[in-house]
């Protein structure tokens, strides 16, 4: 019986830690050293996103200098939230992960649900790395009656 994780939570884990980088890397503060090279790394070369807003489709190196250049934008006023994460398609070493991502920015919340496409890579931080991202956004989820 294998007790290394399977690729499902190795990718579940990346979605949580890469979008942990992201509060951190947002937040900056002088004080704060995160390091940039944990986000480049794990990006594969053909690496796009596809955007909620407007169906665009934005390549490796447009992502990696837009977040680059916003570090600490956000000056301690952002949080993301990770949940709902599901294992979809599956194959040798390929996985589809969806996840809803929740964003706390300028006092207001957001809500995306996410298609990530991973490839195992024994050199990344949790043996996954990311290739394709489909962003859609959500209406605000409803409130639970008591």
């Amino acid at each position: 019986m294998s007790t290394s994780p399977s690729l499902f939570e190795r990718a579940k884990a990346e979605i949580i830690d890469l979008h942990r980088y992201f509060a951190d890397w947002y937040n900056a503060t002088d004080h704060n050293q995160t390091d940039f090279s944990r986000f480049e790394k794990v990006l594969g070369e053909e690496f796009r996103i596809v955007t909620p807003d407007d169906g665009r489709i934005i390549e490796r190196d447009t992502i990696i200098n837009h977040v680059r250049a916003n570090r600490g934008c956000f000056h301690g006023d952002f949080v993301i939230k990770i949940d709902d994460v599901r294992p979809g398609w599956e194959a040798a070493g390929i996985i589809v992960v969806t996840y809803v991502e929740a964003q706390f920015r300028a006092g207001a919340w957001s809500w995306r649900r996410s298609s990530a496409l991973f490839t195992e890579s024994s050199s990344m931080p949790n043996g996954v790395e990311w290739r394709h991202l489909h962003e859609t956004w959500l209406q605000a989820p409803e409130t639970k009656q008591a």
